[in-house]
């Protein structure tokens, strides 16, 4: 079982905002030197977060031109000449061939990967070994997709869930594919990890995001030939999307299902 897991909840904060998590990875660093740095799965949030670290360098991998683009907009004012920006797919093998890197972020990448290498998630975190020199940091989200839950709040969220993944799909994209925690930790171990620190943190959902998973699937459904199917599903989102705000008008939030943080030391 997942060893040392802490319940937490940021009360009152939008979990789009990853700051609470990144000053947990602060201090499960504990003052150690982060030394090299590879973010494995960049995003703006997460390259914001490095750029404010006393690094030695970084370097930050994309599996998409555009999205590289957006990091190295963000991040422009404070990139040193050694650090780099890298689109590559961890399929690839010769993707960091050779490189070591003292401490690895893994930050929501399980479950994005499944769009740009389908069925490789079982095989990440011994592609990321041979990289990880003294720490790698994994955040996930335990998946709230299968499975109707109880409660209002997380029949809402299972919903709006099962809406964005129908409108990626019917659209040829692939949905994201999230992993239990339990999971997570069991691949760690079985890739030359020892996880050293495991925290959970229970989510609540606000404005942003019910706004920001509706609004994604209106350029997915302006490509979906059968334009009656499409009429349906924006009338559905637009149907959810009342319902769910609603309900963080009342609550404060849609509190449901939980991220989590795993850190871990190579064997």
């Amino acid at each position: 079982m997942i060893p040392y897991i802490i319940v937490m909840l940021f009360d009152g904060e939008d979990r789009q905002s990853a700051s609470g998590l990144f000053q947990e990875i602060e201090a499960l660093q504990d003052g150690q030197a982060w030394g090299k740095f590879l973010d494995a799965g960049t995003g703006t949030h997460s390259i914001g977060w490095i750029g404010s670290l006393a690094t030695e360098s970084w370097t930050a991998v994309s599996g998409a031109e555009a999205h590289a683009a957006q990091v190295a907009d963000a991040i422009a004012a404070k990139r040193r000449a050694a650090d780099r920006i890298i689109v590559g797919n961890w399929a690839d093998p010769a993707l960091l061939a050779g490189e070591r890197y003292d401490t690895v972020l893994a930050d929501y990448l399980l479950g994005a990967i499944d769009g740009f290498a389908p069925y490789f998630q079982h095989r990440l975190f011994a592609r990321l070994r041979p990289l990880v020199g003294r720490r790698l940091y994994v955040v996930g989200l335990e998946p709230y997709v299968t499975g109707e839950p109880d409660g209002e709040a997380g029949r809402l969220i299972w919903e709006i869930g099962r809406f964005r993944d129908a409108c990626l799909l019917h659209a040829g994209e692939q949905p994201y594919r999230e992993y239990p925690a339990q999971w997570t930790v069991d691949h760690l171990e079985a890739s030359g990890y020892r996880v050293i620190a495991a925290k959970r943190f229970a989510n609540r959902y606000k404005e942003h995001f019910v706004n920001s998973q509706i609004d994604m699937c209106a350029p997915r459904l302006a490509r979906i030939a059968d334009r009656g199917l499409a009429g349906a599903l924006a009338a559905r989102g637009e149907a959810l999307r009342a319902e769910a705000l609603a309900h963080v008008a009342r609550k404060g939030g849609l509190h449901h299902g939980f991220d989590y943080i795993l850190a871990a030391k190579p064997v």
